[in-house]
């Protein structure tokens, strides 16, 4: 039987409307609290809610925001000035547009259209120009505009934490080098080499990583530089004064001048660190030891060898309760821990990984598997990359570059074939 023409008009419109839908604009809103950087440098000022006591005309305001694809987008800005006007200037690519906010209260402000000719990240630079004001006003967001549903715009788009804390540090990524489950591995050996230019503020280099702790470099400030070991409690808390007194990491033994300790916020445990300026371009070399005591704990010991000391120092021997486990799980990873350096890049080489059993035999670790953090596997930053480069292993991130590796991605460097020569018996 014929359907009804009312039904068959019905029919029609219905699809005209999902057709017009599927070809409605994309609009992506990008909160300027997780993708805006100031230069000069004024952190206080950009927080959860955007941009604020703007005053300085020498300020460049950042945002960056990327695309997988070229693609033409329509731009407005949601911005508010408190009291007076003032004149900003907007900068995408080569494209320059000019904007008046005269508006106390927040709203959308139409900037103009702009021709993207090139997949990848893409810059927004503000800058103000004039204002009768106090300020230049206040910025809340971006909002885009494409056509294009199939090219996705990639960005930090929730406030996870305090105030976008995890998407403005930028992706944390890893190496994982695998061995045998059935070796007992006794000491993991490992170098790092920061390139010159490479070791930038709040950059943690992390060469010798296990089930229970890690090990490496670190850029605390402008004046201070340090070598960290850290075991994490069987508790698990982020609060170290909530650990039991049966599960607290125990110091056995520190070297000179290293600080010991607790930490807490990502799990808890002991810490200790050794204040040393380390130098861009030099080889740092790191022994860990992991030996399982016979009552349910395991010590865990950190060495350190600088070419400026010619020795190996001890760091810390820390025993962990609640524990029967030699080596396992053995990593490295370039994290950024201050989020206002998160628009920094900065990379790291890692070579000669070495395990050494429990009855003395040395195994060359030729192969890493690179992978990188929740940032990263969400897609709200997309610049992380690791691999292969000559000998050595290497991690990059933060910065907002373009290239990046394939999470999971096996790599595999040249073997060596010498073991590292250690002076077990000479250890202090």
């Amino acid at each position: 039987m014929p359907w009804p023409a009312e039904i068959l008009l019905a029919t029609v419109l219905g699809l005209r409307v999902l057709a017009c839908d599927a070809q409605a604009p994309q609009i992506y809103s990008i909160p300027l609290g997780g993708n805006t950087w100031v230069s000069p440098a004024f952190e206080t000022r950009v927080n959860a809610d955007g941009l604020s006591q703007w005053d300085n005309a020498s300020s460049l305001v950042t945002t960056y925001f990327h695309l997988e694809k070229p693609a033409k987008i329509q731009l407005a800005l949601v911005a508010a000035v408190p009291v007076g006007s003032s004149e900003i200037e907007l900068e995408l690519g080569s494209v320059k547009q000019r904007i008046q906010l005269d508006q106390p209260g927040f709203s959308s402000i139409p900037v103009g259209e702009f021709n993207i000719r090139a997949g990848g990240y893409q810059k927004i630079t503000i800058r103000g120009i004039s204002r009768t004001g106090a300020s230049f006003g206040n910025l809340k967001s971006i909002d885009i505009q494409l056509s294009d549903a199939d090219n996705p715009v990639h960005f930090v788009k929730n406030n996870e934490g305090n105030f976008f804390y995890w998407g403005r540090r930028g992706p944390s990524v890893h190496l994982n080098y695998p061995f045998a489950d059935d070796i007992d591995a006794e000491w993991f050996y490992n170098e790092i080499t920061v390139p010159e230019g490479q070791d930038v503020i709040g950059s943690y280099y992390m060469a010798n990583g296990f089930a229970q702790g890690y090990f490496g470099i670190q850029v605390n400030s402008d004046t201070e530089r340090r070598v960290l070991f850290s075991v994490w409690s069987p508790f698990e808390t982020d609060n170290p004064k909530e650990i039991p007194a049966d599960q607290r990491i125990v110091m056995l033994k520190k070297g000179e001048d290293v600080y010991t300790g607790e930490f807490g916020n990502e799990g808890s445990g002991g810490q200790s660190f050794l204040r040393f300026n380390w130098k861009a371009g030099n080889t740092y070399r790191f022994l860990l030891r992991g030996k399982p005591n016979g009552d349910s704990t395991t010590t865990f010991t950190a060495y350190f060898f600088a070419p400026e000391l010619d020795t190996w120092w001890l760091i810390a021997s820390f025993k962990r309760p609640k524990t029967h486990s030699w080596l396992r799980r053995t990593h490295s990873f370039l994290e950024n821990f201050i989020p206002a350096t998160g628009n920094l890049s900065r990379s790291v080489l890692f070579g000669n990984q070495w395990i050494r059993d429990s009855q003395g035999t040395w195994a060359e670790l030729t192969k890493a598997r690179f992978t990188a953090d929740n940032t990263a596997r969400t897609g709200y930053r997309l610049d992380y990359a690791g691999g292969l480069q000559g000998n050595y292993f290497f991690l990059k991130n933060c910065g907002f570059f373009n290239e990046h590796t394939k999470i999971s991605e096996m790599f595999e460097r040249p073997t060596l074939s010498t073991p590292p020569a250690i002076p077990f018996s000479e250890l202090p």
